[in-house]
């Protein structure tokens, strides 16, 4: 497989990047997330402080947010295997060009928030802590019961569990959805979240692609865009794939202000599995226009090495940072 590429130390330096900016905040009221839980299972859910959380990474990391999946730990309670997830939300500051730096709020110290996978029937329980210093709550897309649909807010400094059957399969997200909802989306909190169905799919190099934008003035339009967080990243720091390897990419379009995009491959095209909730493709295309939400998986394979554009076609947000090449090498 290509290998991962991250922020090298010039980068680094040449966006400074800035530490994060990370409150404590008080731990009261979380005694009720606890309730029901023995001493060995609290001991193994015990959520690290803020501190602690991606304290020498940056806040927002393309290259590794490509390929990089959490699957969570697994555990056994009542006979049953159930897939615990920790997202910490705070906040954080994202140099998103040389002159222009942006208060957001993160997960887990990163922007977007962590790539959750599953399998379908899967126990989900994910423990959400709030220290992000204004109320939030993680609402996931798919099949739940409306106790776990997570639009109540949690207050600063306090907690909660969602806890739910993974269903259906699917390219899924999940975001805040305390109001205003397209603000607290559009500032960063928020992630995919894949279900696998039960029969997996074919063996390939699986990327995954959020494009959002960042309105840094407040006028409810978007000055920036990005995929996986950071502006023109992949355009100046290519993907490297595989000649002739199967790509399967998840792409999600968490852009607010603008109604929709596009999604445009050069030189190929792609097989469309709409919401990632097929195992056979509806349809093939080199352009795919998505709302704000709507998520697909596209599998293509490069017949020729060499640099190859993707963006958005509108000009606009393609130029203003949701631009991004793929590097395809010889699989010697």
């Amino acid at each position: 497989m290509p290998n991962h590429f991250v922020l090298d130390n010039t980068l680094l330096h040449r966006r400074r990047l800035l530490k994060l900016a990370l409150a404590s905040a008080g731990m009261a009221g979380v005694g009720a997330l606890w309730h029901g839980l023995n001493a060995k299972q609290k001991q193994q859910v015990k959520i690290p402080p803020m501190s602690m959380v991606a304290s020498h990474q940056a806040v927002a990391n393309p290259m590794n947010m490509a390929r990089s999946f959490d699957y969570g730990t697994v555990k056994r309670e009542n006979g049953r295997t159930i897939k615990e997830f920790r997202l910490t939300a705070g906040t954080s500051v994202i140099q998103l060009n040389s002159a222009v730096a942006f208060n957001v709020w993160d997960l887990n110290g990163h922007i977007p928030g962590p790539t959750l996978r599953v399998k379908q029937g899967d126990r989900v329980r994910v423990l959400f802590h709030n220290k992000a210093g204004h109320s939030h709550s993680l609402h996931f897309h798919g099949v739940h019961p409306a106790s776990m649909d997570g639009i109540r807010p949690i207050s600063n400094g306090k907690a909660t569990i969602y806890e739910f059957d993974a269903e259906p399969y699917g390219v899924h997200l999940y975001h805040c959805h305390v109001e205003p909802v397209t603000r607290h989306v559009a500032k960063g909190l928020y992630g995919m979240f894949i279900v696998d169905p039960p029969t997996p799919r074919p063996p390939a190099d699986e990327i995954v692609l959020i494009m959002a934008g960042y309105d840094v003035n407040d006028d409810s339009r978007n000055e920036f865009y990005a995929f996986n967080g950071l502006p023109h990243y992949y355009d100046h720091h290519p993907i490297s794939i595989y000649q002739n390897q199967l790509i399967r990419l998840y792409v999600l379009n968490l852009i607010e202000y603008d109604p929709a995009v596009t999604f445009h491959l050069h030189a190929n095209f792609f097989k469309i599995y709409p919401t990632g909730m097929t195992l056979k493709p509806t349809g093939e295309s080199d352009v795919i226009t998505m709302g704000t939400a709507e998520r697909h998986i596209l599998e293509f394979a490069f017949r020729y090495t060499g640099k190859y554009m993707f963006h958005p076609h509108q000009d606009a947000i393609a130029e203003n940072g949701c631009m991004g090449q793929f590097e395809v090498v010889a699989n010697i």
